[in-house]
């Protein structure tokens, strides 16, 4: 098998780290920056918005949103992101990854600032505004993965390509601390200037009118880190990958990247015509399901089941809060003073667990590899959830909450050096440069149908079997807590047996891990390496 790699892939690949390497990775990480404040900073305003517009006189609990009402708010955003993830990484493929990359800031932006003008005559009125202006946030969100994961993917050498697309990834967690100190700052300020008493003092002074400006401005806030995005995604160049394998502009590749690179290269189009000779197929024909097949279903059942997972880590969080005292009971505090301890555990477990974890990530994914990571991160936190599940009740109790505290942080450190950073770098590097903005947006789709079992069937799973929460919360019996963490630990042990589907990129080629730029002798299609799952 004689094996062929563009002269300017082979520049890319071999290129030590430099500074169009920063520069990408600044343009897609500034839109990460703005997707995590965007998507998380909604969880932190809602008991805000219960409290504003759910207020039941005579009450002696504040008021809280329906259990319908969070639902639509939180899920409407995944429902729009999955929409984003599909479509843009369709026309990511088939126009090119730049052409809509300016588009999905724009959509950002106008979601985050219209979102903070949510109006209507009645509560649910305003609540449905909301969910119609973060739909489209949603999928200016969702249109962001593939592009960026992709992108930056083809800009990458071999040698640091995990760790550039996982600093992509890591400024989420700027994003997340971002949220929590916008809204530690606004909450503090209006409860210095308008003083309002605890709620058990005064319910109707506990949340002044002014309140409704809070919720907004945090919301609002997230359109600035992508308004600065915006023009530098519209004068980055297409990737050399997509003009050359996709488009078939050799020359124009070659330009592109000489001006990049700060070196010339030759177009050759006859050898861009010999590699991409019958390579059209799609996602849904038989040759790519015996290519490449299991390793789309290996990145998909991933994603879905770490994203179950991950996202339904919130049934711990309320009560973490209220056991260490993070949050006191809600009618002990005015509404602001409850956004502002909501935002400040927020950040102590993004500081504490969240951060790290995704810098361990850019420092080890290209020395001990991805599949390694992703490995570790499924034991990880199948061991933590089975620890808590199984001493739960003692771990609840006063004077041992600190050790649930400590295992709730390392879940979300072995999250994020695992399995959250890696299914968003691995399908940006293991599938040809034709369809590869697809099968993220695939893979990434799948995780959100996951967030979605995990943020609601969870939460609804995680209520106290005998009922006796249905009247505080609004919600029905389920199987309780501790049951439900058993259940996530064996959703880790399906995560373990699907990252076993997936190939190693690390220290690879693109072109090597897909089979482009080979043609083997008999006319066949090229080995994949160590694709040893691969044949159906």
């Amino acid at each position: 098998m004689a094996r062929e790699q563009l002269q300017v892939l082979h520049a890319l690949d071999m290129a030590r780290t430099q500074r169009y390497h920063a520069w990408a990775v600044v343009i897609a990480g500034m839109g990460f920056f703005a997707d995590a404040y965007d998507l998380f900073c909604i969880t932190l305003v809602t008991r805000l918005l219960g409290r504003i517009y759910y207020h039941v006189p005579g009450r002696a609990d504040p008021g809280r949103l329906p259990p319908r009402v969070e639902a639509a708010i939180t899920g409407v955003t995944f429902c729009g992101m999955i929409v984003g993830q599909l479509l843009f990484g369709w026309l990511g493929d088939k126009v090119g990854r730049k052409k809509f990359y300016g588009k999905t800031v724009m959509l950002m932006i106008m979601g985050s600032f219209l979102s903070g003008l949510s109006f209507g005559n009645t509560a649910d009125g305003v609540m449905a505004t909301l969910c119609f202006f973060r739909f489209w946030l949603g999928v200016g969100i969702g249109g962001d993965y593939p592009l960026s994961a992709v992108i930056m993917s083809e800009y990458s050498n071999k040698r640091t390509r995990g760790s550039l697309i996982a600093a992509v990834f890591a400024m989420e967690g700027f994003g997340v601390l971002a949220g929590c100190i916008v809204t530690l700052l606004v909450s503090a300020t209006f409860q210095a200037r308008f003083k309002p008493p605890a709620y058990e003092e005064d319910p109707q002074a506990s949340t002044p009118p002014q309140a409704d400006y809070v919720w907004r401005i945090i919301l609002m806030v997230g359109a600035i880190p992508a308004v600065f995005t915006y023009r530098w995604r519209v004068m980055m160049p297409e990737t050399a990958r997509y003009t050359a394998l996709v488009a078939r502009d050799a020359e124009k590749a070659a330009r592109d990247m000489s001006k990049v690179l700060k070196v010339e290269f030759s177009g050759e189009p006859d050898k861009v015509e010999i590699i991409t000779k019958d390579r059209d197929y799609g996602v849904f024909s038989g040759r790519f399901a015996r290519r490449h097949g299991l390793h789309l279903v290996g990145a998909v059942a991933s994603w879905f089941v770490l994203d179950v997972v991950f996202y339904s880590q919130n049934i711990l969080q309320e009560e973490i809060f209220n056991d260490v005292k993070w949050v006191p009971e809600a009618s002990t505090m005015s509404a602001l003073e409850e956004a502002y301890r909501v935002a400040r555990g927020q950040a102590i477990i993004a500081l504490c667990g969240t951060l790290p974890g995704y810098w361990f990530t850019i420092a080890f994914v290209d020395v001990v590899g991805r599949k390694a990571i992703q490995f570790l991160g499924f034991v990880m936190m199948k061991g933590l959830m089975l620890v808590v599940a199984t001493f739960y009740h003692s771990l609840t109790q006063p004077g041992r909450r600190i050790w649930l505290v400590v295992m709730y942080t390392f879940t979300f450190f072995f999250a994020n050096f695992g399995p959250n950073s890696t299914t968003f770098i691995i399908p940006a590097e293991i599938f040809p440069a034709h369809v590869r903005t697809t099968c993220h947006g695939i893979s990434a789709a799948a995780g959100k149908v996951g967030a979605i079992v995990g943020s609601f069937g969870f939460l609804y799973a995680s209520q106290r079997a005998d009922g006796s929460d249905e009247a505080e919360t609004g919600y029905p019996s389920g199987i309780g807590v501790r049951a439900s963490l058993f259940v996530l630990a064996a959703c880790n042990v399906l995560g373990i047996l699907c990252t076993c589907l997936l190939p190693e990129p690390n220290g690879r080629s693109l072109e090597e891990l897909s089979g482009e730029g080979s043609q083997a002798i008999n006319g066949e299609d090229a080995d994949l390496g160590d694709s040893k799952v691969l044949p159906l």
